[in-house]
């Protein structure tokens, strides 16, 4: 056995500061316990595993081969970086630390060192390469000199290649694997070869996203799709949700018309609510559909995080619109007003609003009626602004009703002087809410 050879040996035993090696030779070999230590402090053999090994010396005072493990994989890795180097095939290598002018990259985590200049680190500049410490990267060695133990690499060489072939790839529907490589408010960046592609929010996911960041992260490894590109300008548009079945192709088996549903409300407008059903479905609560009595603003009676059950009104996948219903689901106020009273009742009510033609009072919760100019005093005032104001309670004598339209005719003179009928009255007043009833 030649000083210098790199055999293969078996573990026999361990003592606290060595480790003891069978080569096949007439004496067993010695190696430092140390050696095999991770960066934790770690042992990493055990008794029975077989080693590579580099004799050291034939013999010690104590009859042992000097062996040592940590030099047998050094020389195996630098005849492996000289070997890519020759063939200029790629090595891989993890970042230690930034040092000037670049990162320290450690191959083949035995301590063989490289150094990677920051102007082959990407295709562009990079602003933060500390940002890299602790990565793993594909690289190139462009400069080698053993002697000195000096190794240059290059990942640009590298992404240069593959953007040629991503290039000659790209086509429309084909799925790529990618790394995330930054996120906007808009986006995100994902290399997919060579070529960081943006993933806008939009073809991110089915459902409602505030930021990229509640899906994925920098660093992710993802699959996506190629939606459009431009090979000579090197812009390329990704697409994540397209891999993922649409929930609107299957929704109408699940929204039915009449079918009572839960979700949460999303977004409020001045028109509606938006509720979340499921991941990439929402519905639109119309402000009309909301409440049984006025609603000047949905937030009046919804919040966002909500949770709501509806009813389905109508439903078209093919426009992904899902219209909803709240109202329909409460106590209809209007049968029940209907219901307690009739022409000629006296009623209490509380004046909410004016109009040019008089005003607006509550009568009950979700119940309106209006009170004409005429009805309020003889001879009528030019405003009921003159004579009455807001929050004012009043007592009131109920003079029509219409039960198919909903609407409240009442009057403060009726109430005020008696009541007979309203055929002996031509100035009988009715209200749908927001609107004048046309006699």
């Amino acid at each position: 056995m030649v000083e210098g050879d790199i055999v293969t040996g078996t573990v026999l035993h361990m003592t606290e500061s060595d480790v003891i090696v069978d080569v096949g030779y007439k004496s067993e070999g010695i190696i430092a316990l140390d050696e095999f230590r991770d960066v934790d402090g770690n042992v990493r053999v055990r008794e029975g595993d077989e080693i590579d090994v580099l004799v050291q010396r034939a013999d010690n005072r104590r009859g042992h081969l000097v062996l040592s493990h940590r030099k047998a994989e050094k020389m195996k890795v630098w005849n492996q970086i000289e070997d890519a180097f020759e063939k200029q095939t790629p090595v891989r290598g993890r970042v230690v630390d930034r040092i000037r002018g670049g990162l320290e990259v450690d191959i083949g985590e035995i301590g063989v060192r490289g150094f990677l200049p920051g102007s082959q680190v990407d295709l562009r500049p990079v602003r933060n390469l500390g940002s890299y410490k602790g990565r793993e990267l594909e690289l190139r060695v462009i400069k080698l000199n053993k002697r000195r133990g000096n190794i240059v690499l290059s990942r640009r060489v590298v992404l240069e290649e593959e953007k040629t072939k991503t290039l000659a790839a790209l086509e429309v529907g084909r799925v790529f694997r990618g790394e995330v490589r930054d996120l906007t408010e808009y986006g995100a960046f994902v290399d997919i070869g060579g070529i960081c592609g943006l993933l806008h929010i939009r073809e991110m996911s089915f459902r409602r996203l505030e930021h990229p960041s509640e899906l994925m992260k920098v660093g992710d490894q993802i699959e996506v799709v190629i939606l459009r590109f431009d090979a000579e300008a090197e812009r390329v548009s990704l697409g994540y949700k397209q891999l993922n079945v649409d929930p609107w192709t299957t929704a109408h088996d699940r929204y039915a018309v009449g079918t009572r549903v839960r979700g949460k409300v999303v977004s409020i407008t001045d028109y509606g609510a938006f509720i979340e059903m499921e991941p990439g479905v929402e519905g639109l609560i119309h402000v009309s559909e909301i409440w049984n009595k006025r609603v000047n603003h949905p937030s009046e009676v919804l919040n966002v995080g909500d949770d709501v059950e509806t009813v389905v009104l109508s439903i078209d996948p093919e426009n992904r619109r899902l219209s909803l219903g709240l109202k329909q689901l409460s106590d209809d106020a209007w049968e029940g007003f209907f219901t307690r009273h009739q022409e000629g009742d006296l009623v209490d009510g509380t004046v909410i609003r004016f109009a040019d033609f008089g005003a607006f009072v509550q009568i009950e919760e979700g119940i309106e009626g209006l009170l004409r100019l005429n009805d309020i005093d003889e001879p009528p005032p030019s405003k009921a602004e003159d004579r009455l104001h807001l929050g004012q309670p009043l007592k009131l004598r109920i003079v029509r009703l219409s039960r198919d339209d909903r609407k409240v005719g009442l009057s403060l003179r009726a109430a005020e002087e008696g009541y007979s009928g309203h055929g002996e009255s031509s100035e009988v007043s009715s209200v749908k809410i927001g609107d004048v009833w046309k006699r």
